[in-house]
């Protein structure tokens, strides 16, 4: 069946798309936003967490980057595990474990060493990503990959789900959030039990675990790309946890308010990842990804000279947000391009990892910037300086990447 489709693609012929795929494609997306909702719970509320607990500006960072690292890290074996066992096991099983640290954080919210096991936990929502590339990637032809992928990627969009949702839920009882997440990761995993289903021909790689990571890990490509997610993905995911954060110490917001402007910017980021996707299924992935991180770069150092919020702040803050969303939809139409479909599970594990680890760094950065200097500048032009080098080299470089085994010139 795969053949079929990437032989009409070749062809010039439209490729039948069958139904199972939107199906699949609905449920991924569904299944990656409300996993991600429980992997930010923590960030909208840690405002609330630094006065209850009486934390540092680091302690707090340090908090809600906790579960960036760890559903970072677990991406790599989640991701080819899905390879192996296939995303119709992997979904509703992941989704189903996530409950568990969820609702732990009802009981040890009083407690900062036990929010950060929790938090430790809490990073099994994250890996979900490693399991919707490969699904997505393996339904729909190469003509068509860049746009799906990039709607799988508003999936996304979960953070913004927290960033809006969780602290008003909140107001009403503070344990109403993770009740809520528990109930909904409980009903998805039942259903994606029933709806989600692997392609019938989808290669089933024989070799271990150690020897597919091994194998991905030595390809160029995948290092190429990880540090390009880093920097879009990983942008993304910093501003989803610590821009609540930034708005109430810098602009003197309340929590709600705050949390509903993060929620903002989350959803530029998810509106504009699909856009990333169809710009690259029309012009080389490289170029968009280029022209969404030089944008990037110029507004975080107009934000590094701390403009008031309103105009200039907000705006700049959203152009952000659509230029990193941009990068993050792109950067994976190249991986879809350039990978062996047995192989697109671990290339998406080791790639997604780095993206989320490039969201590790930057709160802890900011955070201890912060308390520092008493300001944030330094951390933008930091973010300018990266952005601009991830734009000049996919540029430069990586317009002459091409699929494995094709000549530079086909």
């Amino acid at each position: 069946m795969t053949g079929d489709v990437d032989t009409a693609a070749k062809s010039g012929a439209a490729p039948h798309i069958p139904a199972a795929a939107y199906r699949n494609l609905a449920m991924a997306t569904v299944g990656f936003g409300l996993t991600f909702w429980a992997w930010s719970l923590i960030a909208p509320l840690g405002p609330h967490f630094g006065e209850t607990l009486s934390l540092s500006s680091f302690q707090q960072s340090l908090l809600v980057a906790i579960p960036v690292l760890v559903g970072s890290l677990g991406r790599i074996p989640v991701g080819a595990l899905t390879d192996r066992y296939g995303a119709k096991l992997m979904f509703p099983l992941v989704s189903a474990l996530t409950i568990v640290p969820v609702l732990l954080l009802i009981v040890v919210k009083d407690s900062y060493g036990l929010m950060l096991v929790v938090a430790f936990l809490l990073g099994l929502g994250g890996t979900t990503f490693a399991i919707g590339i490969p699904l997505v990637n393996s339904w729909f032809p190469p003509a068509k990959r860049g746009l799906a992928l990039g709607v799988f990627g508003m999936g996304m969009g979960g953070v913004a789900l927290s960033g809006y949702f969780t602290p008003r839920m909140a107001e009403h009882h503070e344990n109403l959030p993770f009740i809520v997440v528990a109930c909904a990761l409980a009903a998805y995993a039942l259903l994606a039990v029933l709806l989600v289903s692997d392609r019938p021909d989808r290669p089933v790689p024989a070799a271990s675990l150690g020897t597919r990571l091994g194998r991905a890990g030595r390809l160029r490509v995948t290092w190429e790309l990880s540090a390009l997610y880093a920097i879009g993905f990983g942008g993304i995911v910093a501003f989803g946890v610590y821009l609540p954060t930034y708005l109430k110490t810098w602009y003197d917001l309340d929590q709600t308010d705050a949390g509903t402007k993060a929620a903002g910017f989350a959803l530029v980021t998810v509106i504009f990842r699909p856009l990333g996707g169809w710009f690259s299924d029309r012009v080389h992935p490289a170029v968009v990804t280029a022209v969404a991180l030089g944008t990037v770069a110029l507004l975080a150092i107009v934000q590094a000279f701390d403009p008031p919020l309103n105009p200039g702040g907000t705006i700049a803050l959203l152009i952000m947000a659509a230029g990193l969303g941009t990068t993050s939809g792109s950067v994976f139409a190249l991986v879809s391009q350039v990978t062996p479909q047995a192989q697109v599970g671990s290339v998406t594990g080791i790639v997604g990892a780095m993206g989320g680890l490039g969201g590790f760094v930057p709160p802890l950065v900011m955070g201890a910037i912060y308390s520092a200097k008493g300001s944030y500048s330094i951390g933008f032009m930091l973010l300018s300086d990266l952005t601009l080098a991830g734009c000049v080299y996919a540029y430069g470089r990586m317009r002459t990447l091409r699929p494995e085994g094709e000549p530079a010139g086909s």
